[in-house]
C-alpha cells in the first residue's frame, strides 16, 4: 500500500477564507469546548458529571491518562479547522491532513447519526429502559450526553463542510466523473483482492451487531447483556450500517461498478464508512482490553473479536482507498 501523493495546486495564491468558512471554523472550535472542559476537569480530579459508583472511577490513573489523550485529540480538531481555512493549509502534505481528518470524521459520523436516532427511539421506549430519558447511575449523569454529543455534532457538520470545500479546491479533479470512467490500473489486482476480502469479512461483525440489536445475548458479557437497552441496540445497528457502507463503497471503487455511480459519492462513502469502522473498532478494542474489577463486565472473546475485526477491516479498506485515490490523482 502507498500513501496518497495528491498534488498541490500552484496556479494562483489561495484566496482569503470566505465568511462561510470563517463561521464554520468558529463553530468547529466552539463545538470542542464542552468535551475539552469536561475532560480537563476530570484530569484535574473533578468528578463533575460522574455519579457515585460509576465504572469511570474504578481506575483513576488510567482514566486521567485516557482523558488527557482525549483532550489532545479534540484539540486537533481546532488545528484542522484552522488548516482547512487558511492559505498555508494548501501547502500541507496530503497524508498529514488526510489521516487526522479521516479519523476525526470516522469517530464523529456515528455519533451524528446514532445520537439523534437514540433520541427518537427514546420517545417510544419505556422510561426504565432508555438512558436518553433516565439517568445512568453507573456511568455518567444524563446531562453530559446532550452537552458533549451536541458539541460533537456541531464539530462534525462544521469540519465536514470545511473539508469538502477544501478538497474541492485542492483535489476537485480527483473525484470528477463516474466510476465506470476509472482506468483499470487505478485499482489493480492487489487492491481488488484486499477489498473483496475486507467486504466479505465485514459481514461477520455486521451480522453479529444486528443479531445483538435484535435480542441475541450470545457473546455478550453478563452485565452488558442484562443492561442491554434501546440505546445499545441503536449503537449496534449503526456499527453494522457503517461496516456495510464501507464494504459496499470499497467494492464499488475496486470493481468500478456500477459504472454510472458518481466517483465522489463512492469516495465519500468509502471514506466515512472505513473511518467509522476502523477508528471506533480501534477505540472499542482498547476499552475492551482495559482491566475490569467486575468479572461480569469483562468483555467476552466474541466482543473483543468483533471490535478488533472492525478495526482491521476499516484500516484495510482505508489502505485500499488511499491507493485508489493516489493512483487516480496521477491519471486525472
Amino acid at each position: 500500500m502507498t500513501t496518497p501523493t495528491l498534488p498541490v495546486p500552484t496556479t494562483a495564491p489561495a484566496a482569503p477564507p470566505t465568511r462561510l468558512r470563517r463561521t464554520l471554523r468558529v463553530l468547529a472550535s466552539f463545538g470542542c469546548l464542552p468535551y475539552i472542559v469536561l475532560k480537563v476537569a476530570w484530569v484535574a480530579g473533578s468528578t463533575v458529571g460522574i455519579p457515585e459508583g460509576s465504572v469511570l472511577l474504578d481506575h483513576p490513573t488510567m482514566m486521567r491518562v485516557a482523558n488527557g489523550v482525549s483532550v489532545i485529540a479534540d484539540a486537533i480538531v481546532v488545528l484542522l479547522a484552522m488548516l482547512l481555512t487558511r492559505p498555508w493549509g494548501l501547502r500541507v502534505r496530503a497524508w498529514l491532513l488526510l489521516l487526522p481528518v479521516w479519523a476525526a470524521i470516522g469517530l464523529i459520523a456515528p455519533i451524528m447519526v446514532g445520537y439523534p436516532a437514540q433520541l427518537v427511539v427514546s420517545l417510544f421506549a419505556t422510561s426504565d429502559t432508555s438512558p436518553a430519558a433516565a439517568p445512568v447511575p453507573d456511568f455518567l449523569d444524563t446531562w453530559v450526553f446532550p452537552v458533549v454529543y451536541g458539541g460533537f455534532i456541531v464539530q462534525g457538520l462544521s469540519l465536514g463542510i470545511l473539508f469538502v470545500l477544501y478538497a474541492r479546491d485542492r483535489w476537485g479533479h480527483v473525484w470528477a466523473g463516474r466510476i465506470g470512467g476509472l482506468p483499470a490500473a487505478v485499482s489493480g489486482p492487489a487492491v481488488r483482492v484486499c477489498t473483496v476480502a475486507a467486504a466479505v469479512l465485514a459481514l461477520a461483525p455486521a451480522t453479529l451487531h444486528v443479531l445483538w440489536a435484535g435480542g441475541l445475548t450470545w457473546g455478550l458479557a453478563p452485565d452488558y447483556a442484562d443492561g442491554y437497552d434501546a440505546d445499545k441496540a441503536v449503537v449496534d445497528v449503526m456499527r453494522a450500517f457503517f461496516l456495510l457502507v464501507a464494504g459496499v463503497a470499497g467494492l464499488a471503487l475496486a470493481l468500478r461498478r456500477p459504472a454510472g455511480l458518481r466517483l465522489r459519492t463512492a469516495l465519500a462513502a468509502a471514506w466515512v464508512g472505513s473511518g467509522a469502522a476502523g477508528c471506533w473498532g480501534a477505540y472499542m478494542t482498547l476499552v475492551a482490553l482495559m482491566p475490569q474489577t467486575d468479572g461480569g463486565k469483562e468483555p467476552t472473546v466474541p466482543m473483543v473479536g468483533t471490535y478488533a475485526g472492525e478495526m482491521i477491516i476499516g484500516f484495510l479498506l482505508a489502505g485500499c482507498l488511499a491507493v485508489v485515490v493516489s493512483r487516480r490523482s496521477r491519471t486525472a
